[in-house]
């Protein structure tokens, strides 16, 4: 064990100034500096001073945290030495400062003519000059900044492989398993959001396109065919999209940080039947077509409309394909973490600012601290909005803010409608053509039966319409359609009157369809001949 002394906080210095006695006391972790220009306080002398101290020997003692203990009746011999000008200017901020004196003094000199008036222009245009080639600088050495995390980041991902490649065990922290019928298949990583998010691929990795006149203004219509195009094509339009909304100049956006950004995020969505990157393109789609058909830029600042926006592009990120009720049911991880609330859209959130922590994929890398606060403040919210377990609790709190008229400079009453709005294009498929609507009820029933064969498997309460044994196609929507999609869009259109016949009126064909289907679909089927030839020879 070591004496009392070694554990101290600080330290204690008794020194001779001049024949005057002073202590001084710093801390173990400071710096020599710090040191000196205490000392050079206690003298009474300036921080440039030169300070050499001596013991009761006369010896030389160094100057740093180091330095031995002494006694009041054994101070150091304090000696001091101001610095001649030559010698200030030749040190740190005195030379600086003499630096910055002479050019000012020489600006001064030259810029002032014998009418004495001031080149004013002259020195506006050679200020600009200098400040126009500082930021190229400094881009450049942000660029090179991202360049070297990137190799930071791979190194250390090389580091990773070369480790698991020779652990001679399974670390079954990490890992949970997949059960097939009754036995274990394999094993997969744990659903976390503290994984790194890395770009698996860099630009350009897919060509460039150029979109028609009439590709750009079908884009804005709820009506837009989301089936028909690939996954690169679909990062092409939300380029589009960002761009064309002044988003990208809004917030001062990298092109290229733009393109990795989306990269990253298709990255992290799952292929999951419904919850995919697709799911993730519809939503963003719809919000795009909403913006426009409903004018929201005259209601709405374009940072409103980049938190709307990049909120629908991250709102699923890395959803496994099994819903909250299954989470908390089965304590997850996810679920453990969250207590329960909300554990995917938490996730969701976690994972989009993790994906915004890197360098190259951060589209708000140049907006400021104040800025930022805000976006993430508003990106956050709007995802954990998607929870429809919140559903009557955000629809409720809209209600309250319509009546008696909505106050747009209310930041309480603007908040609430793009809560709402981000669940209007969550949940807009059946809003599309019966052909474009129609194969998402078909992956949505795939992944709830996914989960309902699960559940039962694992032993676990089933919802009953996500029971294959129990749902059909039009049990699924009639009463989703009725009881939350046309009540919600009603709502809305109070507000946008435009909404009524763009969404609330195809939502009632879709209504009235699926009634239609489900009363053929419960019709007995006619009687066979050979049930009839049965019949008569029975007779």
């Amino acid at each position: 064990m070591g004496n009392a002394s070694s554990i101290e906080p600080t330290k204690t210095i008794f020194l001779d100034i001049d024949g005057k006695k002073e202590k001084i006391m710093f801390s173990r972790h400071c710096g020599t500096r710090d040191i000196h220009d205490l000392i050079a306080h206690a003298a009474g002398v300036s921080r440039y001073a030169e300070i050499s101290l001596k013991d009761s020997t006369g010896a030389f003692v160094s100057l740093n945290p180091t330095m031995p203990i002494n006694t009041q009746s054994s101070p150091y011999k304090v000696t001091s030495k101001e610095p001649s000008p030559t010698t200030e200017s030749s040190n740190g901020d005195g030379e600086v400062f003499t630096q910055v004196l002479s050019q000012v003094a020489s600006q001064f000199n030259n810029q002032f003519s014998k009418e004495g008036v001031f080149k004013v222009e002259e020195i506006k245009t050679d200020i600009a000059t200098r400040l126009s080639a500082l930021e190229r600088k400094m881009e450049l050495e942000g660029l090179k900044a991202v360049e070297i995390e990137k190799c930071k980041r791979d190194i250390s991902d090389i580091k990773d492989q070369i480790w698991n490649a020779q652990k001679k065990f399974v670390d079954f922290n990490r890992l949970r398993p997949v059960y097939v019928g009754n036995t274990v298949d394999h094993f997969y990583s744990s659903l976390s959001d503290e994984r790194k998010i890395s770009l698996k691929r860099d630009v350009p990795s897919y060509p460039k396109y150029t979109l028609s006149q009439e590709t750009i203004e079908y884009l804005k219509q709820p009506t837009f065919d989301i089936w028909h195009w690939e996954p690169n094509e679909m990062l092409s339009l939300l380029e589009h999209m960002f761009h064309e909304l002044g988003l990208v100049a809004e917030f001062n956006i990298n092109p290229i940080t733009l393109k990795r950004f989306f990269l990253c995020v298709q990255e992290n969505y799952r292929n999951n039947p419904f919850h995919n990157f697709r799911h993730c393109f519809c939503v963003t789609q719809m919000m795009y077509g909403m913006i426009h058909l409903c004018h929201l830029w005259e209601v709405m600042t374009r940072e409103d409309l980049g938190i709307l926006m990049t909120a629908c592009v991250c709102h699923d990120l890395d959803h496994p394909g099994y819903n909250n009720t299954y989470q908390i049911n089965a304590r997850t991880e996810l679920a453990i973490r969250y207590n329960d609330i909300s554990p995917l859209e938490n996730h969701h959130c976690a994972v989009a600012f993790k994906i915004l922590s890197n360098p190259e994929c951060n589209i708000f890398a140049n907006v400021d601290k104040d800025t930022f606060k805000r976006i993430r403040a508003g990106i956050t919210m709007l995802i954990l909005a998607t929870d429809m377990a919140r559903h009557g609790e955000i629809m409720d709190n809209f209600k309250m803010k319509l009546e008696p008229e909505f106050d747009y400079k209310n930041k309480d009453s603007l908040d609430t409608l793009k809560m709402v709005l981000i669940k209007c294009c969550d949940i807009s498929n059946e809003v599309r053509p019966m052909e474009v609507s129609e194969p998402w009820v078909d992956c949505l029933l795939e992944e709830y039966f996914n989960q309902s064969d699960r559940e039962k498997m694992e032993g676990l309460p089933v919802a009953p319409f996500m029971d294959r044994d129990k749902v059909t196609k039009p049990t699924a929507q009639i009463g989703f359609i009725k009881f939350v999609l046309i009540p919600m869009f009603e709502t809305v259109a109070k507000l946008f009157p435009v909404i009524d016949s763009t969404m609330v009126e195809p939502l009632r064909i879709a209504r009235d369809r699926y009634e239609d289907m489900k009363e053929k679909n419960s019709m007995p089927p006619p009687p066979s001949q050979s049930n009839k030839k049965k019949t008569v020879t029975e007779k």
